[in-house]
């Protein structure tokens, strides 16, 4: 199959109008089915975190278990008996799971099956004192996390025209159990968080605050070293497992739009981007991101072993300080970096892409979402700073930290956005056959062109040379075949430069709160504030949106930087 099909015949409008009717109603069933799994799988999940209720993560796991099995079966029957019927994909769309996309899926899903493999080391050694599904659920998982990375490898372009509401419902229904693994990965990351970072609290307190995983293990003992590689070596790759589940979210919810999708190959354009990381750029951006990411990898490491270091408490500010002014400094550039694009941008004369494009509407929802998170917590330590007293370094710090967050996610997001919707530029050294004979020449009569081609689509016989089928020619076109200003590649190699800089930037920000920086709780000015329960309740649900953020900008300027 190829990305140009053929068009339907005419004469099946009223059958095609039908079609797209009852298309509605197709999604609206599967949607009410996503959203009451999802609100239940939420239920479950904030349930079992919290001491006084009466539900236990042990619940949790078999529901995701069981949801799972669904979803394999599901897959299985698509890939066997839906994927194989004559006509069942008669399009496909080049803009749905670009190649790079899939290769992070594939990462992610190669670190999530190796924190299966430890999870289940972890459980197995309570093998006596546990329900038998915490360890089920690993194997289950890693079984799920195969079948469906082969499936959007090999499918995530699919338009699929048979079995249409069973497709909608499975691909929702996967996506759903993907939104509740995250949910349950998120959680617990987070239990874990706090009962590292606050084990100087009340007891009391720390019952009541949230059990997770550790509420079912209390009568159990993790005392053989191997037992403790297993433990500390699944929850620091539970990001790896988070973000795998959003990546293929977002996968699948691009599938389930494209369901029953009709494509027009004359507006639907397809353009062969090749990934050139090393050819028509400067090396700065390079060179300053890998700067900017090997610099954020040390002041990781430094923060993490002084704010944790319990005999030096007195390291805390130090290390508080170091990380306010390494951020400050890598959003303050990322910033002005942005503006810049932007502003060149305002010089391109690329066209705009308005074609219906569900991967790229996705992305700029994602976007726009995702920084909802960071903009929260952003906000929230603003007011706790300005209306706390007294003012410190560190509470200046952590002010401009703030308010240049919410600056660098917004000028980021109008840059991203708008590269995503530029066409890609067309290679200088292609010249099209036609103009050939133009080249090379000392001096040209652009009017004597004009001439020589006509506007109008008469039969006016033409003196450039052509041969049947041949396409044609505007004057406008033949100028700009023949003056290609210098501007433009220095225009493309700033923007190269820009995004892979970015790209660098991200990846370093998404590091640092993924594994284990937490300055919103290291800082005890909004904890003093707001308290404990309502700031780590801020925090726990806002920052998985902000990390998430981060990824996936990482994601989206990879593509802005392949398109220009």
């Amino acid at each position: 199959l190829t990305d140009q099909p053929s068009q339907p015949p005419k004469d099946t409008g009223k059958y095609l109008t039908a079609r797209e009717i009852w298309k509605k109603g197709g999604r609206m069933f599967s949607v009410l089915l996503a959203i009451n799994l999802v609100l239940l799988a939420c239920t479950l999940v904030s349930s079992a975190a919290f001491n006084k209720v009466a539900v236990h993560d042990y619940d949790v796991f078999f529901m995701l278990t069981i949801i799972m099995l669904i979803c394999i079966a599901w897959i299985l029957f698509y890939l066997i008996v839906t994927a194989k019927r004559r006509d069942a994909i008669l399009y496909k769309d080049s803009h749905a799971g670009p190649v790079w996309l899939r290769g992070g899926l594939v990462l992610f899903a190669i670190f999530t099956l190796v924190m299966d493999v430890f999870k289940t080391g972890y459980y197995s050694s309570f093998l006596n004192c546990l329900s038998a599904i915490k360890i089920i659920y690993p194997l289950v998982q890693a079984v799920f996390v195969i079948i469906q990375t082969y499936f959007l490898w090999i499918s995530a372009k699919d338009c699929v025209h048979v079995h249409l509401d069973v497709t909608r419902c499975g691909l929702m229904l996967t996506l759903t159990t993907n939104l509740a693994v995250w949910m349950s990965a998120v959680t617990d990351e987070s239990v874990h968080k706090a009962h590292t970072k606050f084990q100087n609290i009340t007891e009391g307190t720390q019952r009541w605050i949230m059990k997770g995983n550790f509420g079912s293990i209390e009568s159990c003992s993790c005392d053989s070293e191997i037992c403790q590689i297993f433990q500390s070596g699944y929850f620091w790759l539970y990001p790896f497992n988070i973000e795998y589940s959003l990546f293929a979210s977002a996968m699948l919810y691009v599938m389930w739009k494209n369901v029953g999708r009709l494509i027009d190959h004359h507006t639907h354009h397809i353009h062969h981007l090749k990934f050139r990381l090393f050819r028509r750029t400067f090396f700065v951006g390079i060179i300053l991101g890998l700067f900017i990411l090997v610099s954020g990898l040390a002041v990781l490491i430094i923060y993490e072993v002084q704010v944790n270091s319990s005999s030096q408490p007195d390291k805390k500010d130090e290390a508080l300080i170091m990380y306010y002014t390494f951020n400050i400094v890598c959003l303050s550039l990322m910033s002005l970096v942005c503006i810049g694009g932007s502003i060149v941008y305002r010089f391109d004369k690329r066209d705009m892409d308005h074609h219906k494009n569900p991967t790229r509407t996705l992305d700029m929802a994602l976007l726009l979402g995702a920084a909802l998170g960071q903009y929260a917590i952003s906000y929230y330590s603003i007011v706790a700073v300005v209306a706390s007293t007294p003012r410190d370094a560190i509470s200046a710090l952590n002010l401009t930290y703030s308010l240049l967050m919410i600056a660098q996610h917004t000028f980021q997001n109008i840059f991203i956005i708008e590269g995503l919707h530029r066409q890609p530029p067309e290679d200088d050294h292609k010249i099209h056959p036609h103009w050939k004979d133009l080249y090379g020449l000392t001096f040209v009569n652009i009017n004597a062109v004009s001439l020589r081609v006509p506007e109008s689509g008469s039969a006016q016989p033409s003196p450039l040379p052509h041969s049947q089928g041949a396409v044609a020619i505007q004057p406008s076109d033949v100028v700009q075949s023949i003056i290609v200003p210098k501007k433009v590649k220095w225009r493309r190699k700033f923007l190269k430069e820009i995004s892979v800089f970015l790209l660098l930037c991200n990846i370093i920000l998404w590091i640092m709160p993924a594994f284990g920086a937490r300055p919103q709780f290291d800082n005890d000015k909004e904890l003093n504030f707001y308290g404990y329960s309502m700031w780590a309740a801020i925090v726990d649900i806002c920052l998985p949106f902000g990390i998430f953020y981060r990824m996936h900008a990482v994601a989206s300027l990879l593509e802005v930087y392949i398109m220009s």
